[in-house]
């Protein structure tokens, strides 16, 4: 049978990633609110992509500060650098995004950026209307146990959708990994920044570009 919905992860799938000098300011920035005005470099990259709740403590820890208040900041500045990129015309729309009109499913968004980042990316670009439901991050430590690979957010979507046989687009193995926990196929978009990727989990399908995708979801199984 064919595919009865889409749900796609939004950086690097959707719209082009946030260049990672925009994270370091951002992350400096949330532990200079919280009084700290030089941390260690490395402890700014632990808390820039792939946090989980236990760097989170072990870096709040280093510094005798509270997780949620240093969270709560490091997620604010994030947010608002990237909707100041969105506005600049550096984080753009990929040029193969029109592929979506080809694609006569339910649409959905699942994002491990916060909700209020994916909200505003959507509002910018004028394309909210493809999607019947979106989902980002809460801004709060307790997110960070539930965004992919954990399938939480895709499992709300799934079922907001009311999809039986749903498809998810990611670009990064947690992606991969969240779907399969979901027990849904996959397809693995190879944008330029996975050029050199290798997948430890392999996933239903690997595609260049999201020209390719229609003709997926409509394939009879």
């Amino acid at each position: 049978m064919t595919y009865d919905a889409v749900v796609l992860d939004n950086d690097g799938v959707l719209t082009t990633m946030t260049d990672r000098s925009v994270m370091v300011r951002a992350v400096r920035g949330a532990f200079q609110d919280m009084g700290v005005a030089d941390p260690d470099p490395e402890d700014v990259e632990q808390l820039i992509y792939g946090v989980t709740p236990e760097i989170l403590q072990s870096v709040s820890d280093r510094y005798g500060l509270a997780p949620r208040p240093l969270w709560y900041r490091r997620d604010m500045r994030s947010s608002l650098v990237q909707e100041r990129e969105v506005r600049a015309g550096r984080k753009a729309l990929y040029r193969d995004f029109e592929a979506l009109d080809a694609i006569d499913r339910p649409l959905g968004i699942v994002s491990s950026n916060q909700h209020r980042t994916v909200a505003a990316i959507l509002e910018q670009h004028d394309i909210g209307h493809y999607f019947e439901t979106v989902y980002g991050r809460e801004m709060e430590p307790e997110s960070l146990a539930r965004k992919k690979p954990d399938p939480h957010y895709l499992d709300l979507a799934i079922g907001d959708l009311g999809a039986e046989n749903p498809l998810f687009v990611g670009d990064s193995e947690s992606d991969v990994q969240a779907a399969r926990a979901a027990g849904v196929d996959s397809v693995f978009i190879r944008r330029d920044h996975r050029a050199e990727t290798e997948l430890a989990v392999p996933p239903t399908y690997e595609i260049e570009s999201l020209a390719e995708l229609p003709d997926i979801v409509h394939r009879s199984a």
